[in-house]
Formats: C-alpha cells, structure tokens, sequence
C-alpha cells in the first residue's frame, strides 16, 4: 500500500525517480580509476602490516610493508603511462599516494620500533615520537622534490631504516642517533634519491635499490627458516653477517648518494 501511495503522489515509479548518470564511464576513465584502486590497495596491505606487528610478528609485518613498498614503485609510473591526471583530473592520486605512504613508511615502522623496544622503552618511545612529528611536518612540504625529481630533505622512508635497524640491531644508542640523524636530515637542504625519477646515474641508482630489496627479502627468508628451525630444536643466527652487511653497504649508499650528486652536479650527467 505504501509503495503504492508512493507512486500515486509522484505519478512516476519509484526507479524512474532515481537521478540518472548524465555520461557514460569511459574505457579510460575506468582504467585510469583501476590505478587509483591499485594505489588504495596499499592501505590493506598496512592494515595487515599493522595487524602483524601488534602481534609482534616482524617478518609478516615487513613482508606487508615491502608489498606495499612494491605497489608504490610501480603505480606511479602505470599511472604517468596511462595519463591518469589528465582523465580523471578530480581524483588526486598524489593526495591519495601520500596518505598511504604516511602510514606505511611512517606510523606503521615507528610503532614496530616503540612495540619492539630496540632501545629501551624510553628511547623507543621518543624515536617513535620524533618519527612521526617531523615525517608530519615533512608531508606538509609542496616543495620536497627538486626540478632533476630529488628528494629535498630526508624523505622519511621510515619503513627502510626502521627495517636496517632490526636487520643490524647496531644497539640502542646507535640506533637512537640514526633516527636522531634521519630525523633533522628531514628538514636540512640537501638531496635525497628518488631511485626512479632521478635521470643521472639511474642504472646504477636502481641496480643498488634493487640490491638492497635483495638483501631485504634474504633477510626476511633467514629470519623465516630461523623461527622454523628453532621450532624443531635447532638452534641458528637469524641473519647472516654477510646479509647484515649487505644492507649496511646498501643502505649507506642510498642515504648518502643523493647528497653527494648535489655536491657534483655533473656527477653522471650525459655528455653533449
């Protein structure tokens, strides 16, 4: 009866009062949206990243987290590929792309480190705190890459440097000085790699990027085969010294190259 009375006072049914879309989805805009939900999948991966470490589960956690990592180097160039900005040019997917990052290469790695305790409870908590303050401040920053696509500043890949620190365990105070160094690099001028987008030196850039995930995932299988051998009885190193310094070497390099690119500009630079 309702239902009836309804349409008697409209005079129309009910689905024909509901407003209709004034243009079709296109082939490219639906595309270009498929991007967008690739770049959204990162927030499931930090969900489930998160869930690991409050079950203090670091392997799994890092595991998420360098999925995540993985999902944010490629949906940047697909979506440049398939012009993204300019098809869906109400959608932003740079807005989008450092909401996740904030939470993946921030909050999540600063709260592994304080759940953790790898320096203390006292230094966890304020590496932590410096963590996500000055990471906040960082993303505020309009003006954080350089015209040849650096980083201007350190650029809070938290999620990398927390990992070097549970991979290393250099031991409390170095490992508070190293968030204390990262912490105020992120406001000091001077560059920073972005292993993709900077032109000069790019093969080599990349292949050490590239090297250091290497080192990142045999990590993460040595900590895996550890955890099962010390089910069964057997008793082992969780990662080897030469992975140790492998991400030590690999590490370095990448924080350290961008600055030394500034200080030579011409450092790589194709000859006319």
């Amino acid at each position: 009866m309702q239902a009836e009375r309804a349409q008697t006072v409209t005079g129309k049914p009910f689905s024909e009062r509901i407003p209709k879309p004034k243009k079709k989805v296109t082939w490219p805009q639906a595309r270009a949206f498929s991007v967008h939900l690739l770049t959204a999948s990162g927030s499931f991966l930090a969900f489930l990243s998160l869930v690991a470490a409050s079950e203090q589960r670091w392997t799994a956690m890092f595991w998420w987290l360098g999925l995540a990592l993985f999902v944010d180097g490629i949906d940047g160039p697909i979506a440049r590929k398939l012009e993204v900005k300019e098809i869906l040019p109400t959608w932003s997917g740079e807005l989008l792309d450092n909401i996740i990052d904030y939470v993946t290469y921030v909050l999540i790695p600063a709260f592994a480190l304080y759940q953790r305790g790898l320096m203390g409870e006292g230094l966890s908590f304020l590496s932590a705190a410096i963590i996500v303050v000055s990471s906040a401040v960082y993303y505020a920053d309009t003006g954080m890459k350089t015209k040849e696509n650096f980083f201007k500043g350190f650029p809070v890949v938290w999620n990398m440097v927390v990992f070097a620190l549970f991979v290393i365990e250099p031991g409390p105070w170095t490992s508070f000085a190293v968030v204390v160094i990262a912490g105020i690099m992120t406001f000091v001028p001077v560059n920073f790699l972005h292993p993709v987008r900077v032109v000069r030196l790019r093969p080599l850039n990349l292949g050490m990027t590239l090297l250091w995930c290497a080192f990142g995932a045999l990590a993460l299988l040595e900590a895996a085969l550890a955890a099962w051998y010390n089910k069964i009885g057997l008793l082992t190193e969780h990662v080897s010294q030469f992975t140790k310094l492998g991400i030590t070497v690999t590490s370095l390099y990448l924080f350290c190259i961008g600055g030394i690119m500034q200080l030579f500009p011409n450092l790589g630079a194709k000859k006319e």
